[in-house]
């Protein structure tokens, strides 16, 4: 079956689908270069103002292509992380929704975006170490970020395999939902109500400040986009609308 990643755009959110059910959605040369294709298209389109990531079922995306891998090289290496990077790197809001396995790349690919949420059938293996090989792609910085020193350690060093509830309770998911996609359309629409503008530069301060180590360094930066704000269009229509209705009902 041919590796695609299918796109569908509605009220302002796009579902990436990766989409290669055989090989439960591999993450080779070729998803890469389509995953990336499929986030700068929707990343232009002004119509677009968040982005949801899943997988053809049974898998969210299981690895690696590991024949791939059998003789890769670093500059190989890093055209395979493009696509992951480029979730990790995109302007727009993004929501992993983790349908099933998520594994090694896999795991990468969910660990780029901004929010995970799992579906029932959801699991979360890294799996680097069983198989020889060394985390990628700078997924060792993304599990201590989100997970800490030591769930990190128990993914990654003890291979710990986490399902959906597990997932949950470690911090590594936002929470479990029965239709995943579902749910995660609904949080990215509320992202993509907002004026764009607005949320790619929130999302910017958002990653400016992370690392700060003063709330008057943060302040500094939010002034200047909070001031620019107040002066936008956007804002003095939403405050004029937001007037009305309290002058409307009286509070």
């Amino acid at each position: 079956m041919a590796t695609d990643v299918r796109t569908e755009i509605s009220d302002g959110v796009a579902v990436l689908t990766l989409s290669n059910p055989e090989r439960r959605n591999a993450m080779n040369l070729e998803m890469s270069g389509k995953l990336i294709a499929a986030l700068d298209a929707v990343t232009a389109d002004d119509g677009v103002g968040a982005i949801v990531l899943t997988g053809e079922d049974p898998a969210f995306c299981a690895g690696g292509d590991l024949g791939e891998l059998a003789d890769a090289d670093p500059d190989r290496l890093r055209n395979v992380y493009a696509g992951f990077l480029a979730v990790a790197d995109c302007p727009l809001p993004t929501v992993a929704a983790v349908n099933g396995a998520a594994v090694g790349a896999g795991l990468n690919l969910a660990l780029a975006a901004d929010l995970r949420l799992a579906g029932p059938r959801a699991k979360f293996d890294a799996r680097f170490l069983p198989l020889g090989l060394h985390p990628g792609g700078g997924y060792t910085w993304m599990a201590h970020r989100v997970l800490g020193p030591q769930g990190a350690a128990a993914v990654t060093l003890f291979g710990e395999v986490l399902d959906a509830e597990e997932a949950a309770r470690i911090g590594l998911v936002h929470r479990v939902a029965d239709d995943v996609v579902t749910a995660a359309v609904e949080l990215a629409g509320r992202a993509a109500a907002a004026p764009r503008d607005l949320v790619r530069a929130t999302k910017a301060t958002m990653r400016l400040t992370a690392g700060m180590t003063s709330q008057a360094d943060a302040v500094e930066v939010e002034v200047r986009a909070q001031a620019a704000s107040v002066h936008s269009t956007e804002f003095r229509e939403r405050l004029a609308a937001l007037q009305q209705k309290i002058s409307k009902s009286g509070r």
